[in-house]
């Protein structure tokens, strides 16, 4: 089968052919119907030496849907030609986090790894899936190429809203800091699971743009000026909830800055910014935490929501041939959205 692999740090993937996949007991083989490109695996690429921590090469690809392949012995309630969602943070299955579905924090996390993340991923013919509890059956009406990019883009976004869930009420206000492949999505899970203002916030106006289309009641350039505006929309209080999807020093000192007392400031974003923390550095109360993915109920939760048409990802689709260009693109920021390679 074709597979688009890292074979080094610093180096662009590249397309080769290598055996196709076979499930031993209690794993699953899926088709690949499409795999989405994230720019944390720039990261992984060109930024993070990983080469000492995973065997490489490794196929590249952490979103991933398509349809079952192939069953192992002993797997039970799936058939061949299903369309499902993989769920991508693949933990150990065991310790207290994994046993209720929430395999991205888990408490041994060098026992197993995630598939595109240490293990070979989607970005393929086809996916082995280790176990078959890492897919989620995708809703009627729901296709691979909308569900894969959901799997992070959207699952990330939509777990660090949840958690803020009770602190959204209807005269309540959500900022948003970097509305592009990830921020898009989250101007909509806020729109669809709450009642409060949605502020989206970034230097793009393409950016901007799309997040007036898909639901922001208001989009504020991120330049000097924005705190204050962000102030004069919430009416001089501040927002209840920030999420930041950059974390650069800049965006995180705009989202302490914006904040509410008693607001959650969640930061998503892995860009390496800092900002010392002292008694006065933000209003009472502030929370300031990191999240990262989410659960496996979570992904559930958020199928169905795209299912019934609420929330879907802006997507620039490219084929299996071209899924190195959809990194450059990527890296270039030529990309509005998602980047979704279908093989």
């Amino acid at each position: 089968m074709r597979a688009l692999r890292m074979i080094g740090f610093g180096r662009d993937p590249e397309l080769v052919e290598i055996p196709d996949p076979t499930p031993g007991p209690g794993e699953v083989v899926i088709r690949v119907g499409a795999a989405g490109a994230c720019h944390s695996d720039l990261h992984v690429l060109y930024e993070l030496d990983v080469a000492g921590v995973w065997q490489l090469p490794m196929t590249l690809g952490h979103e991933n849907a398509g349809w079952v392949h192939a069953l192992g012995a002993g797997v039970t309630g799936l058939a061949e030609g299903d369309p499902v969602a993989v769920y991508g943070a693949w933990g150990c299955g065991v310790c207290a986090r994994c046993a209720i579905g929430v395999e991205n924090y888990c408490e041994r996390p060098s026992v197993v790894g995630g598939g595109g993340l240490g293990l070979n991923g989607g970005m393929a013919d086809y996916l082995l899936v280790p176990d078959q509890r890492y897919l989620v059956p995708l809703p009627d009406g729901l296709d691979p190429v909308t569900a894969a990019p959901l799997t992070d883009a959207g699952l990330t976004p939509y777990h660090a809203i949840r958690r803020s869930w009770p602190k959204l009420t209807p005269d309540a206000s959500i900022v948003l800091i970097g509305v592009g492949g990830l921020g898009h999505i989250a101007v909509q899970i806020a729109r669809a699971t709450t009642a409060a203002q949605v502020i989206a916030v970034d230097l793009k106006p393409d950016a901007l743009e799309l997040a007036r289309k898909v639901g922001a009641d208001h989009a504020v350039e991120s330049d000097d000026d924005a705190a204050q505006r962000i102030r004069d929309l919430t009416g001089g209080r501040g927002a209840d909830v920030v999420i930041d999807f950059v974390g650069a020093t800049p965006t995180l000192n705009l989202a302490r800055g914006v904040a509410r007392n008693l607001a959650d400031v969640t930061i998503v974003g892995i860009a390496g910014g800092e900002v010392p923390v002292s008694f006065f550095s933000q209003p009472y109360e502030v929370s300031i935490a990191t999240t990262y993915w989410g659960s496996r109920p979570e992904l559930v939760e958020l199928l169905a929501l795209a299912a019934s048409g609420r929330i879907s990802a802006e997507r620039s689709l490219y084929s299996l041939e071209h899924g190195a260009q959809a990194y450059r693109d990527l890296r270039d920021n030529r990309v509005t959205g998602r980047a979704v390679v279908v093989p």
